[in-house]
């Protein structure tokens, strides 16, 4: 996935009312920006941190960018803009970079299943029936560990979509939670049991019955973003 146009360079100066940034470009404007995050972005941000941002000339748009990546306080580079990691996933599933989940006939996106009115990121299908694939983006990560956690904030959407899933396996229809980690410098993804312990339980009561769980980590740039490589899921 590359930017397209490619991305500018700029110093943070706020985040607040948790869809805005105010940044300080190369050139000294000073920038409101729209922050597409809607967590807590916890270890992400520090005033004055290296920011790149996209801009858009579109006249219907309130705000004239978006922010994309951040250098964090750890000196780690994260993608913050939460709607990148289903376009990442499906690049890389459709060139088979995901070995668990390749040799899929169809991919549809945003399919409504389940008790409790969701919908799949993405249903693959294959001979042997489909596998519902749901994706979260993680860039919450710690000074001096490689492992990151999810979620950085309580979160009862994701905790519904791992219960929507052990309800999946449990008929015998496979069901995949992907972590796509947004976050430089990472060999494993844990839950983050000290912030949301109901999604870490969740979690364990998900992988009994029978989910997949997956992470994969993206290489990141201000050119572009790339999954690379399949991760380790520790308890």
């Amino acid at each position: 996935m590359q930017f397209d146009p490619p991305l500018e360079e700029g110093r943070l100066l706020r985040r607040y009312k948790r869809f805005f940034a105010d940044v300080e470009t190369a050139s000294g404007e000073t920038l409101t920006i729209h922050c597409p995050n809607t967590g807590s972005m916890r270890h992400c941000m520090s005033e004055g941190a290296r920011v790149w941002f996209s801009r858009c000339d579109d006249p219907k748009r309130k705000l004239p960018g978006t922010w994309e990546l951040v250098q964090t306080p750890h000196g780690r580079l994260a993608c913050i803009n939460t709607a990148r990691a289903n376009p990442l996933v499906e690049e890389a599933l459709r060139a088979g970079a995901i070995a668990e989940l390749a040799g899929f006939q169809r991919l549809r996106r945003e399919v409504r299943y389940g008790e409790e009115n969701s919908r799949i990121d993405f249903c693959l299908d294959f001979a042997a029936g489909p596998a519902f694939v749901e994706v979260k983006s993680v860039t919450l990560g710690f000074d001096g560990s490689a492992v990151a956690a999810f979620p950085d904030a309580v979160s009862a959407r994701g905790s519904k979509h791992l219960r929507e899933l052990a309800t999946l396996a449990r008929r015998g229809v496979r069901a995949v939670q992907l972590y796509c980690v947004n976050l430089s410098g990472i060999e494993a993804v844990r839950a983050a049991a000290e912030i949301d312990p109901g999604y870490a339980c969740t979690l364990r009561e998900a992988r009994a019955a029978g989910v997949e769980v997956l992470a994969y980590g993206a290489e990141l740039s201000a050119q572009g973003l790339r999954l690379v490589r399949r991760l380790e899921v520790v308890s």
